[in-house]
């Protein structure tokens, strides 16, 4: 009798496009100027992106364009929480140190500090002018286009 093997591992078809932001603005601030400058009208989620079982959270904001149906969002890939150090408890006093742990969204991209996940089917827009909009914000380090190809931890970017 005949083995039939069915792989379906790469069944994943990216219709969006992911924009990295290097920025040290809060989270509001660059929204706010993403609006101002691009024509957008992005709007704070009510819930964080939670992942790791409430370990990290990530803040999220949303503009469905509906005369294009285009979805933007805006997200921080950089969550810092502050925890309790462990420690042996060999010591004669208690004195408990607090340590800074750094979370990512996108493990791959470390050094970004903000994504724009632009979700549309067709993909009917110019990203090399949305990123030259970006890039004329004083505020903004530097942005590109990242290859959705080349990143492994694609789930995180379903946002639903």
């Amino acid at each position: 009798m005949a083995l039939h093997k069915l792989v379906v591992d790469d069944f994943y078809d990216a219709s969006f496009s992911l924009l990295a932001i290097h920025c040290r603005l809060e989270d509001y601030r660059l929204a706010y100027l993403l609006n101002k400058h691009l024509g957008l009208n992005l709007e704070r989620k009510p819930k964080d992106l939670d992942y790791n079982y409430f370990a990290a959270s990530f803040s999220i904001y949303e503009w469905e364009d509906k005369k294009f149906d285009t979805v933007w969002n805006l997200v921080s890939n950089i969550c810092k929480k502050e925890e309790a150090a462990l420690q042996s408890s060999g010591s004669l006093f208690e004195n408990q140190s607090m340590v800074t742990r750094t979370f990512n969204l996108l493990p791959e991209l470390k050094t970004v500090d903000y994504l724009i996940k632009v979700s549309n089917e067709h993909r009917n827009f110019n990203e090399k002018q949305i990123l030259n909009n970006i890039q004329s914000i004083p505020q903004i380090i530097t942005t590109y286009s990242v290859d959705v190809d080349q990143i492994k931890s694609k789930e995180h970017l379903i946002f639903d």
